[in-house]
């Protein structure tokens, strides 16, 4: 991708960025990073545009987007933070050097530095929350180009993408980052698992896309004659959701019904209840499997209606209702917050992370073992998860909904076989 390409690129996800701001941080980038070179053997300066790119995805502001493409001069290159704040504003000199702040350092152990890499992240995100989105940032693209390292390389930075980035992302409601760093994350540390979902689904990708359009069709029909505009569509499951599924309820693949959900988005609150009402009087409703997270939010501020009905052919549909703002915020999370910058519910969703990050870093001052803070910080990120602790004292993390017989085999696996 070249500059004229990623400007293109960028204007479509926000017409208002500062053009003369983004040639300058790319030039300043490329002169910089002259002469260096990936692993895949491309020039420096690609990793850099791409991460600029993720950002301008979450549509990010200029001065987010400009960091991304210089996040790097500093830790990999001559360039010193005096001189970024020679070439640019206090504002993207800060973000830049707030990435850099969480470079590695060297520990007396490898948990200790996890550890100390935590606090560094959690107090770099208290004071400007966009440093967290450049790291995410770039750590997907790291995980899209992973196969030019070494094994062991993919593997260690595979199960750090899932024990530190992915839950953060999820934290901060940036699904479409967590989403693929899941499936990332799976395709190097398991990858036997990764290449067989990956077959089996598109298997049934033709059977799969038939009957969501025979789900669609009369949704679609029914929301017109009731005067509300909507956009419906059918949507596949990422591919760890579809593992985790596959483990937790102990089933083959073939027995997963939920491998795509419909998505329903309409223009106010009030059509969404009253688009759940007109689905219910479609199909009959699955017991217990409504969820109300319009009225009670997720920690990490999504919003939507969920349902599961059984729709054509007596089969389960599972079903998500939300308006085009809790959309944004679903894909983008605090990153919407750059988006609708002026809105109340934005400002205090952000609030709300604000204070949570607050409320760690109260606690992890009162934690001299970096192991006890690692493990609360765990318990926290994954808050939907189950966490137990063996007769000696390791701590154990299970996907919502596992069983005594999934704990068994984490474990060891003969005792799961004996238990099963």
């Amino acid at each position: 991708m070249n500059l004229a390409e990623f400007i293109i690129r960028i204007e479509s996800y926000n017409a208002n960025v500062d053009i003369p701001l983004i040639r300058k941080a790319y030039e300043f980038s490329d002169k910089s990073h002259a002469g260096q070179k990936r692993q895949s053997g491309e020039p420096f300066v690609e990793h850099c545009l791409e991460v600029a790119f993720i950002l301008a995805e979450q549509h990010m502001d200029s001065t987010t987007i400009a960091a991304g493409l210089i996040h790097d001069v500093v830790e990999d290159t001559p360039v010193t933070p005096i001189e970024v704040r020679d070439h640019f504003d206090d504002e993207v000199a800060e973000l830049v050097d707030g990435v850099t702040k969480l470079g590695a350092v060297q520990f007396s152990s490898r948990e200790e530095q996890q550890a100390e890499y935590f606090r560094k992240m959690l107090l770099t995100m208290a004071e400007d929350i966009r440093v967290i989105l450049i790291k995410l940032a770039d750590r997907l693209h790291n995980m899209r180009t992973l196969e030019h390292l070494p094994r062991e390389k993919r593997t260690r930075i595979a199960q750090e993408t899932r024990d530190v980035y992915c839950p953060l992302a999820h934290r901060f409601g940036l699904n479409r980052i967590k989403v693929e760093l899941d499936d990332l994350s799976l395709k190097y540390l398991e990858p036997g698992v990764y290449l067989d979902l990956v077959q089996r689904i598109k298997e049934k990708k033709q059977e799969r896309e038939a009957y969501i359009e025979e789900v669609v069709a009369p949704i679609r029909k029914e929301l017109s004659e009731n005067g509300i505009q909507a956009n419906v569509y059918g949507r596949a499951k990422h591919l760890d959701s579809v593992y985790r599924k596959i483990r937790t309820r102990n089933v083959l693949f073939e027995e997963i019904y939920d491998l795509f959900a419909i998505r329903i988005i309409v223009g106010t609150e009030r059509e969404c209840y009253h688009t759940l009402g007109i689905l219910h009087a479609m199909w009959k409703p699955v017991a217990d499997r409504f969820h109300d997270y319009i009225a009670n939010p997720k920690p990490n501020g999504y919003r939507s209606l969920h349902t599961t009905v059984f729709g054509p052919h007596n089969r389960m549909v599972e079903i998500q209702i939300r308006t085009h703002q809790m959309h944004n915020i679903a894909e983008n999370g605090i990153a919407a917050h750059w988006l609708y910058k002026e809105g109340r519910q934005e400002m205090s969703k952000s609030d709300r992370q604000m204070i949570w990050l607050r409320d760690v870093l109260e606690w992890q001052k009162d934690m001299i073992n970096p192991s006890d803070f690692l493990d609360y910080l765990k318990i926290d990120l994954y808050s939907e998860d189950i966490f137990i602790f063996t007769p000696k004292g390791k701590l154990i993390h299970l996907p919502k909904g596992s069983t005594p017989l999934d704990f068994a085999i984490q474990i060891h696996t003969e005792v799961g076989i004996h238990c099963a």
